[in-house]
């Protein structure tokens, strides 16, 4: 193997280059200077993105690794450059998103001394990162962000942080590479045990009315095509979690809807009438189960899922089959009958309909005269027959973006689920789209959420990225506006924004930018923004109290689920 001797500094970036990384996203500053340098020279072959805040390195690569399924990289200096970057990383932690994050450190001798710009970023992330670790010596570097790229992407996916002290970037090593392919103590897919598989065929081929409700693993795992093939030939009704949402082509007759506190209404209510549940490759988060005392009681529970973890830690499971869930329905596949459920079927065709005719009609064709959130989805779907990433932040138009939008490819919802970080898409769409620079991507955001992470239009301008931005507009924190409304008796504490001209600052940027307040103006703009070969920006004034529904209260039963 050959070896040669050069600074820590620029070992970092060749081992970047040994994993493939092409894309990095961070802000540069006094304890990570030596790695920004090296960057300059090494700029042909590992290109930078200067973001404008932090938070935005860590969203954009979340949205990189959402859409592409490699490792999103974010770089910062120390102390509050490191502390910028923990709500991307908590975000990462909670969905499970492969990235890797490079801190600067002040020198190994400063260390515990409260330098200038020196904060504990180890402990500080420790219970938000799936792995982290502080290089003070330039020999440990190469095998250290080897590791921390294996535990990245392996198994469950997560962010890892690698904290690099100043002297370890200036000193020099006998530089050389080797992948790393495991890590005593940590095994990150479990063995796939057949036995679980056979008795998970034997309770789906008994079942009368079998429901599959399948999350993000399908798509970490790969494992969309599998999925459909089960479906396909066992007929099973599915529903998604929104993070499960694209893993399965929108149009698909077996393809029932979303689950969850805003999720369709037949999805909900019979999880409480199916007599067997699959769960695939998701976690039964509480805004999926709503009161976990009265979940899916009369069903036999059936959980694929590649973390011990999870499994009975919130829904008690008859049969756990831990493994890849590639591996897992492979192994599914041949052992289940060819069966249609055809009745069983018609009974979510049956829920739809209520919720059509009490719901989603008057969203998606309002009469009233204000524009709402369902319908400029729509409208986007129109323009973009359903090849858009669509990239959302988090709240009201959130719920909308994952109900309406139409996919017929995998990695194309790309949002903040577990967390909830508003300020997510702004800079998420910027990662998504220099991972997929031929797929449109279109953001799709609230206007308070937009000022979280505002400041990411200088990097749009900077770079050129020709993302397209919908701020939906209703000059409120409309989520919370909603529960205000429902719960608190109207009483809007500290809910309505006064907002600045959104058009004028793009504009400022250099950014195109159209507001559009009438309906007979919104096909139009659309079809404007979508056709541009830049970035767009769109403003859309929507209803002031346009509300979300169904939904489900919470600590209410999927059963309670209200459609008004």
């Amino acid at each position: 193997m050959v070896t040669n001797k050069i600074t820590g500094a620029e070992a970092i970036i060749r081992c970047l280059l040994e994993e493939g990384v092409d894309i990095v996203y961070g802000y540069p500053g006094g304890a990570i200077m030596p790695v920004y340098d090296e960057l300059y020279k090494f700029q042909d072959q590992l290109h930078h993105v200067l973001v404008r805040h932090e938070q935005g390195a860590t969203h954009a690569a979340q949205g990189y690794a959402r859409a592409t399924g490699k490792v999103g990289v974010a770089i910062a200096t120390s102390g509050p450059g490191a502390t910028n970057l923990v709500t991307g990383i908590a975000d990462a932690q909670i969905d499970s998103t492969p990235m890797v994050c490079i801190t600067g450190q002040v020198g190994k001798h400063l260390l515990g001394s409260d330098a200038f710009q020196e904060t504990d970023i180890i402990g500080i992330s420790t219970p938000v990162t799936k792995w982290n670790y502080q290089i003070t010596e330039a020999s440990e570097i190469p095998e250290i962000i080897a590791k921390a790229f294996y535990i990245a992407r392996s198994g469950r996916p997560g962010p890892v942080l690698v904290d690099i002290t100043k002297n370890a970037q200036f000193d020099e090593l006998d530089f050389s590479y080797t992948k790393c392919k495991g890590v005593r103590s940590y095994f990150p897919k479990p063995v796939l045990d057949h036995q679980k598989v056979a008795e998970a065929a034997t309770l789906i081929n008994g079942a009368k009315k079998p429901y599959i409700v399948f999350g993000q693993g399908v798509i970490l795992g790969q494992a969309e095509e599998l999925l459909k093939a089960v479906i396909e030939k066992t007929g099973i009704p599915a529903a998604w979690t929104i993070l499960g949402l694209s893993a399965l082509p929108s149009d698909h007759p077996l393809n029932v809807g979303m689950l969850g506190m805003h999720g369709n209404y037949g999805p909900n209510i019979l999880t409480n009438e199916c007599d067997v549940l699959i769960a695939i490759g998701m976690r039964f988060d509480d805004r999926v189960t709503g009161n976990l005392a009265t979940y899916a009681k009369q069903a036999k529970i059936i959980h694929f899922e590649i973390d011990p973890a999870e499994v009975d830690k919130n829904v008690k499971t008859d049969v756990a089959v831990l493994g890849d869930v590639k591996e897992s329905l492979a192994a599914l596949l041949p052992l289940v009958e060819a069966k249609s459920h055809e009745a069983w079927h018609n009974e979510f065709k049956e829920k739809y309909k209520i919720e059509l005719e009490s719901v989603i009609n008057d969203e998606l064709s309002p009469k009233g005269e204000g524009i709402s959130m369902g319908e400029t989805i729509e409208m986007i779907n129109k323009h973009s027959n359903g090849d858009a990433i669509m990239v959302s932040d988090v709240g009201q138009h959130q719920m909308f973006t994952c109900r309406y939008s139409k996919f017929n490819q995998s990695k194309s919802n790309i949002t903040s689920g577990g967390l909830g970080t508003m300020g997510f898409a702004l800079p998420a769409a910027i990662g998504a789209k220099m991972g997929q620079p031929d797929r449109e991507v279109v953001a799709i955001i609230g206007d308070g959420g937009f000022q979280m992470t505002i400041q990411e239009l200088g990097t749009i301008f900077q770079t050129r990225v020709p993302v397209k931005i919908v701020v939906l507009n209703n000059e409120f924190l409309g989520m919370v506006r909603q529960w205000q409304q429902l719960f608190f008796d109207k009483r809007y504490a500290s809910t309505e924004m006064i907002n600045p001209n959104f058009i004028a600052i793009a504009e400022g940027y250099y950014i195109k930018a159209k507001k559009v307040t009438q309906r007979e103006d919104l096909d139009a703009a659309v079809a404007e923004m979508l056709a541009s070969k830049e970035a767009y920006f769109l403003e859309v004034m929507v209803e002031k109290e346009n509300n979300v529904f169904p939904m489900i209260p919470t600590g209410a039963s999927v059963s309670d689920i209200r459609l008004s």
